[in-house]
This record gives structure tokens, sequence and C-alpha cells, in this order.
């Protein structure tokens, strides 16, 4: 009876009941596709610090351009695919490539921070595989359609779970890392805004960014969880140039903050123990 009770007080008229798993793999299947769309949009518009990152391999500007157009479309292509047709091929592929292109910002010469503040980039697609699981002993699990409405094996949910934690906790540390040495597309940001001492501002926000990835790191709560998520989601749209496409971009971002949200909701079986125990 009580569970009866339970699945119609979580159900909305009109829209599909989404489990707790369905909800997170939803969560993180879109925010791995906006991260590599919004990332293969700056390949075809051409984005000149990225010069700097093809520097790495030896690449000069003028092959570094005519290449930049060429990975945008992959990577475009390869967000879609997550939409359409997600398979755990791709997903691990986007865990490699989502590192790599992050690893170049500290290898190219910036701050060791731009690594960490896009550990979404990779860590929503990894979240999402660990969540997944294996698809079997052989091979051609790895190219098999994800099955979103298949059954998620707790202890995968579990590891994903504690996945999301240290993902969250790596890109707000990383982010208020940034506040804190001023990093001027930041102290831009503020300025633009109209704060009269942005060095000031960007300071408190990186110190009190820091203390909330610890806080999610070792005792992660829903309410904290939603206010770094609107924090994210409304501060990511103040970049002075291709704002929508930067926004889209941190998709993997928003998604590993909200899938963490919603693995710490209570499962069926707590709330059926709350309803027995009142």
């Amino acid at each position: 009876m009580f569970t009866t009770v339970l699945g119609k007080r979580n159900h909305h008229p009109g829209l599909p009941s989404l489990n707790q798993p369905q909800k997170i793999h939803y969560t993180l299947r879109i925010a791995s596709a906006m991260c590599f769309i919004g990332h293969g949009a700056f390949g075809i518009i051409t984005k000149s610090i990225w010069c700097n990152y093809f520097a790495v391999f030896g690449i000069d500007h003028n092959l570094a351009y005519r290449l930049m157009p060429v990975l945008g479309s992959f990577d475009i292509m390869m967000g879609l695919l997550i939409l359409v047709y997600p398979m755990r091929m791709i997903l691990l592929w986007l865990i490699i490539w989502g590192t790599i292109t992050a690893a170049l910002r500290p290898i190219s010469g910036e701050p060791f921070a731009e690594f960490i503040e896009r550990s979404g980039n990779f860590g929503a697609p990894l979240a999402l595989l660990i969540l997944s699981g294996s698809g079997g002993n052989h091979i051609s699990g790895w190219f098999k359609k994800i099955d979103p409405n298949a059954f998620f094996h707790p202890k995968n949910l579990w590891v994903a779970t504690n996945c999301l934690k240290i993902v969250v906790f790596l890109l707000i540390l990383g982010h208020g890392w940034l506040n804190v040495i001023g990093k001027k597309g930041l102290l831009g940001q503020y300025n633009s805004i109209g704060f009269p001492n942005p060095g000031l501002t960007a300071e408190v926000i990186g110190l009190l960014e820091i203390a909330a990835s610890f806080a999610v790191l070792l005792r992660p709560v829903r309410p904290l969880l939603i206010v770094l998520f609107i924090w994210k989601v409304t501060s990511e749209l103040f970049y002075p140039h291709h704002e929508l496409f930067e926004w889209i971009e941190r998709g993997g971002s928003y998604g590993a903050l909200l899938a963490l949200w919603f693995s710490l909701e209570q499962s069926p079986a707590e709330k059926l123990r709350l309803v027995e125990k009142n």
C-alpha cells in the first residue's frame, strides 16, 4: 500500500515517470552532448587561443586554423550521437578527448586550475559510463545503444554518485582557484556587470567557491547543490564573446551538479522506511 501511495505521490499526469537512475542518465547524456556540441562550435568558428594548444604538437597557426573546423565538426557529430544513439564506446572517446583538451591548457602554459575547472567535460560522460555498466563481457556491448529503460545496478549508481562528488568538487574548486588568482576573463565579467572592485569581488567569490567545493566532497547536501547549479548556469552567461556557445560548452558542469542532486534523492526503499517509521 505504501508503495502505491508513494508512486502516486511522485506521478505527474501527462509526464513520463522517470526513476532515479533514468533521471541521472538523461541529465548526463544531455550534459555530455551540450559540452561537445558547444566545443565543436568553437572549432567551426575558429578560436584563436586554440592555436596555443595545437602548438603543443608543433602545429603552426595556418594548419591549426584549417584543422579547427574539422575537429569541431567531429565534436558536434559525437555530441549529436550521444543524444540519438548513445554507445559506451562514444562515451569512452568523450572521456579521453575531454581529458586531453582540458589538459592542453596547463600544458600550454595556463594555470592548472583551468584543467580541473573543466572536470565536467570528461566527468559527465565518465559518470554516465559508470552508471551504464560494461554492457556485458563481449566487446560488442560497447557498440550497442545504451537503454535508459534497462536495469541500472545499485552498485553502479553508488560508484557513479561518488564519481560525481569528485567531479563537482574539482570543477567548483577550479573555478574558485581561478577567481582567487584573478583570471583576466573573470575580472572582465565582474567589471562588465558593474562591480566597483572586480579584484576583491573575485577573491570573495573564489574563497566561497573553494569552501563550497570541500563541502560537496565531504558532505554534499541537495540545497547546496541546487544553489551551485543556479550559480553555474547564471555565471556562465557573462562571457563577453560568443556567450551562447560558452554557456552550452559548460553543459558538463551543469549536468554533473544536477545529476549529483538527483543521485542524493531518496530511493523508493528509503521513502517507504520513512513512511512506515512515521
